[in-house]
């Protein structure tokens, strides 16, 4: 997962992981932003739009789409967070 990703930022806490963010992108059109964890005791402290930011900065900035597929229990922090909803979402299932 990590190998291949495009773009990863972490958020550290005296060297502690406390956070990741896990990308794909072409650099020009689109990033797909396939992970994004805080530890739960750091959340609420602004680290994950922090490392959404710095993704989309790391990723083209202003001339890249950030998108991202929520987790069931996150749908709700990402609308919190400047995010915009899209209903047509797209999928072919895992087959394992």
């Amino acid at each position: 997962m990590l190998r291949h990703a495009n773009v990863i930022a972490t958020a550290r806490d005296a060297g502690r992981l406390v956070g990741v963010s896990r990308a794909i992108t072409d650099y020009s059109y689109c990033c797909y932003l396939s992970d994004l964890a805080v530890d739960e005791q750091y959340q609420r402290q602004g680290i994950g739009k922090r490392l959404i930011e710095e993704t989309l900065r790391a990723a083209g900035g202003d001339d890249v789409t950030l998108i991202l597929v929520a987790a069931p229990a996150a749908e709700g922090y990402y609308p919190k967070v400047g995010m915009k909803h899209l209903p047509s979402c797209w999928s072919v299932p895992r087959k394992r």
